[in-house]
């Protein structure tokens, strides 16, 4: 097979940009599709309180009612404006408490068998004991209604699993009580809890603790957390050598650390519409910055670190939802954020493999990977906070 020539080899260059953009679009866009950013319409998990006794069970379930009552698919859904139902749901935030229960007492006899409710081999159907619904108020916001069920269970003594249908979105169970070691987990994609016996508490290893928020750390960066994601490429296409690199991820690193444990613990509290804002503008500013271009310096690394305080109390929310007790909090905290710490490490990796490897070291890198990747990641920060301030 013949050797191109020079005027072939210029003529395949020039649509070499196209094939970098190409792979940008894929790498930025692609994880836009499996990840989603937190707004007014974030889908939130519900958290369900179980009480399990002798003859009965009983759930208190805080949640968002109205996408239930629309027949939203929560599946994957990161915004309620991703559903084709989005308008119908917005309608239902208008609704008064009446309203929202009468559609929920007609509605049951089809959603009652999709909150399973499992005693040994047998599935038990709850009713409902009380719905409180709060007044309409910021409609841009989500309202936390607060659902009672209870189901009797088979005379077996055998014990119990929870869990519901996967449309319906995650769900946080804990078991009720004071025992320190009571049973707490996040369940999605339709999963059922751990066994939950009658008039005790679950076993529930600190090693399982452990492990659920290292899988549920993950989870929140991917495919959960699209904004987080984006920030961590802006300090990915900032220099892809090791020191400039490493000194931004680690002071990112402590900086959401300290602040994760602080909001979690309450000591620190700071409204979603104040912190969101502020991490899509973050998101601006490092992207702009590689564009303009510069040496890693500590104007850039304590800029870093101040926005990983704002992404510390944007990841601790789930863990405020778990609502760990206090002996386990501190392996749950630890778990949850070395799950983070490997989200990054994985978007770190795949941009590097996408781009960096096969086009760092062309001297058109910075033109034709780093300017244009910043480019879009600014304009989709920008448009987030245009949206999260405005919209």
């Amino acid at each position: 097979m013949p050797k191109p020539n020079a005027a072939q080899k210029d003529r395949f260059m020039q649509f070499r940009p196209l094939n970098q953009f190409g792979r940008i679009l894929a790498l930025i866009l692609g994880l836009s599709m499996a990840a989603g950013h937190t707004t007014a319409h974030e889908v939130r998990p519900a958290v369900a309180d179980v009480a399990v006794g002798g003859a009965a069970v009983d759930l208190t379930i805080r949640l968002t009612l109205e996408p239930i009552l629309t027949g939203m698919d929560l599946t994957g859904l990161a915004d309620t404006n991703e559903s084709p139902l989005a308008d119908r749901y917005d309608a239902l935030r208008s609704e008064d408490p009446a309203k929202l229960t009468a559609d929920l007492t007609a509605a049951w006899p089809d959603l009652a068998p999709r909150i399973t409710i499992k005693s040994g081999e047998t599935v038990v159907l709850a009713q409902i004991v009380s719905l409180t619904v709060p007044e309409v108020g910021d409609i841009s916001l989500p309202r936390d209604s607060i659902l009672v069920l209870r189901a009797d269970l088979p005379p077996d003594g055998s014990p119990v699993q929870i869990g519901w249908d996967q449309a319906f979105g995650s769900l946080i169970v804990r078991q009720a009580g004071d025992d320190p070691n009571a049973y707490a987990a996040i369940l999605s994609n339709g999963s059922l809890s751990d066994p939950l016996p009658r008039d005790a508490v679950a076993p529930d290893s600190a090693g399982s603790v452990f492990a659920r928020y290292i899988v549920s750390g993950f989870e929140h960066i991917v495919p959960k957390g699209l904004d987080h994601i984006l920030f961590v490429l802006g300090l990915f296409f900032f220099s892809l050598r090791l020191r400039p690199l490493l000194l931004q991820v680690t002071a990112f690193t402590l900086a959401h650390t300290v602040t994760l444990a602080l909001a979690s613990l309450k000591i620190v509290t700071v409204p979603a519409e104040i912190v969101e804002p502020l991490i899509a503008a973050s998101i601006v500013y490092v992207a702009v910055e590689n564009i303009l271009g510069g040496r890693i310096g500590a104007l850039r690394i304590a800029v870093v670190f101040c926005f990983g305080l704002l992404h510390g109390l944007g990841f601790a929310s789930v863990l405020g939802d778990v609502g760990l007790q206090d002996n386990r909090f501190v392996i749950g905290l630890i778990g949850f954020n070395i799950g983070v710490e490997l989200g990054q490490l994985a978007v770190i990796t795949l941009a590097f493999l996408l781009l960096g490897l096969p086009f760092g070291q062309k001297p058109w890198y910075r033109a034709r990977v780093t300017i244009p990747a910043s480019t879009l990641i600014a304009l989709i920060g920008a448009w987030w906070t245009i949206e999260r301030v405005f919209l």
